[in-house]
């Protein structure tokens, strides 16, 4: 069972993202505030679960959340300030759409960068430590999935219904195959020979 809380008195926000390792597509950024001694026996790390019950706790995390937030930062962007800004950008997008305002952001991973006054802590691997955490995984994943699928319908020579923008073998085939479109990140190593545009 993950932690319900990080503090006892102070209402925190989960934040985490989903796409910083695609080739194609948005970075996804998410913000949720549950209520204080929440518990779940099946919200976890987005990454342990299946799509059904991702799906499934999606809902779940939409109706307890005391506020969530979804944000996207585009290709363009993503090539303009780098994928790990873009992620900051992300979840600092989504804290200030929150409905509720946090006293403190519990950050996945391992630093962060924000103009936001709120303070944070980073915690490595916190998608599987803290429930806001991993809610704010599910958020992420799935919306970004869906927003995935939908393109997929303009392009569906790269198979986004399936890898999600992800480097799969079919994906990089495509690529070579017809080029690329304006949801694809030109800083990424997009195929074998190509050189990083940094």
């Amino acid at each position: 069972m993950l932690e319900s809380n990080y503090t006892s008195n102070l209402i925190e926000a989960g934040c985490d993202e989903a796409g910083r390792g695609c080739l194609a597509g948005p970075v996804f950024a998410a913000a949720v505030i549950l209520p204080k001694g929440y518990k779940h026996s099946s919200l976890n790390d987005s990454k342990q679960l299946s799509r059904s019950q991702r799906d499934k706790l999606r809902t779940v995390i939409e109706c307890d959340a005391l506020g969530f937030a979804i944000s996207q930062v585009d290709a363009q962007t993503i090539d303009q300030i780098n994928i790990l800004n873009a992620s900051f950008l992300g979840m600092e997008q989504a804290v200030n759409q929150l409905p509720v305002k946090p006293e403190l952001l519990l950050i996945d991973g391992n630093r962060f960068r924000t103009t936001l006054t709120t303070p944070y802590h980073c915690i490595v691997k916190g998608d599987g430590k803290f429930l806001s955490i991993a809610a704010a995984s599910i958020l992420a994943k799935t919306y970004r999935d869906e927003f995935m699928e939908q393109v997929h319908e303009q392009f569906p020579m790269y198979r986004w219904n399936q890898n999600k923008g992800y480097p799969t073998a079919a994906h990089r085939q495509a690529i070579t195959a017809y080029g690329i479109t304006p949801f694809h990140r030109k800083s990424f190593r997009l195929e074998p020979q190509q050189k990083i545009l940094f």
